[in-house]
């Protein structure tokens, strides 16, 4: 057969799926629902930014292939509604991704902890988790399929990196709860999978550490263990694409860990080696 100088378009794998992405006006969030309406999927962006969330749908789509709704993941009635309303509009709802989340007040040591810190974070971190999960599950498990994802972080496999003990703590129990669901929603064919990224230069992760996103950059990039490479949205989205696609029908119960390899590092000895004796260096 002779060669052909046209390629095949790439192939659209989310087409005629349905998701809700939480927290998709921004980040993470928006760069999944860029992707998710270029592999043919109808998109419902959830968020508390209204003026993100519509400036982004006018930009990636039209009205029958993404809307935005206001949801606030802690009230169990916006959750509720923003479901319903999918289900009404499309028909079904095959992807939820719990995005949304917060990194809270920067305050790293637990003396310093109150209530209000807390509840903050595990509001919208874990609570609206619980919410997302409820809601898709409600209306997935009659259809007999599904797939719920988390957004999880790296700081659900490594610890003592600086984090908030509120936002580690409400990451490690998201993960906790994908499992049990993931367990539970089995029988009904329904995938329950976490995407845990290393540091990116959100704006979430920006205003949280309180730096310049090129600051962010330079410091994510040499703290991390992979070089010559810097983890972006995309990367991220790609990720999501993956674990919400046919590609991984067969993956349930899965923390996919995009870091470069840094929890997998711990250079500890080897700093301590070269402070004690840096005539050997």
């Amino acid at each position: 057969m002779a060669n052909s100088s046209f390629q095949s378009p790439i192939a659209k794998k989310l087409e005629g799926k349905v998701a809700i992405i939480t927290g998709g006006a921004s980040g993470i969030g928006a760069a999944t629902a860029r992707l998710f309406v270029q592999h043919g999927a109808k998109v419902i962006i959830a968020d508390i930014q209204d003026d993100l969330g519509k400036s982004l749908v006018k930009d990636i789509g039209t009205e029958q292939t993404v809307i935005y709704a206001h949801c606030n993941v802690s009230i169990e009635s916006d959750v509720q509604n923003v479901v319903d309303a999918t289900v009404a509009k499309f028909g079904k709802l095959d992807i939820m991704c719990s995005n949304a989340g917060v990194s809270g007040k920067p305050i790293t040591s637990i003396l310093e902890v109150d209530h209000d810190i807390i509840k903050n974070v595990f509001d919208v971190n874990v609570v609206g988790a619980f919410f997302c999960a409820k809601h898709a599950a409600r209306v997935m498990t009659p259809n007999k399929k599904g797939v719920i994802l988390f957004t999880t972080s790296a700081s659900t496999v490594v610890f003592g990196t600086g984090v908030p003990h509120t936002y580690v703590s409400s990451k490690c129990a998201v993960l906790g709860l994908s499992k049990n669901v993931g367990v539970e929603l089995g029988k009904y064919g329904i995938r329950v999978n976490c995407v845990s990224p290393y540091c990116v230069s959100t704006p979430l992760v920006v205003d949280g550490f309180g730096i310049e996103e090129q600051k962010a950059d330079k410091w994510f990039e040499e703290a991390g263990n992979l070089k010559g490479a810097l983890l972006d949205e995309q990367d991220v989205a790609n990720g999501v694409l993956y674990l919400t696609s046919d590609d991984s029908k067969y993956v349930s119960g899965h923390n996919l860990i995009l870091d470069g390899g840094f929890s997998t590092t711990n250079v500890a000895l080897t700093e301590a080696y070269k402070k004690l004796f840096p005539s050997n260096d």
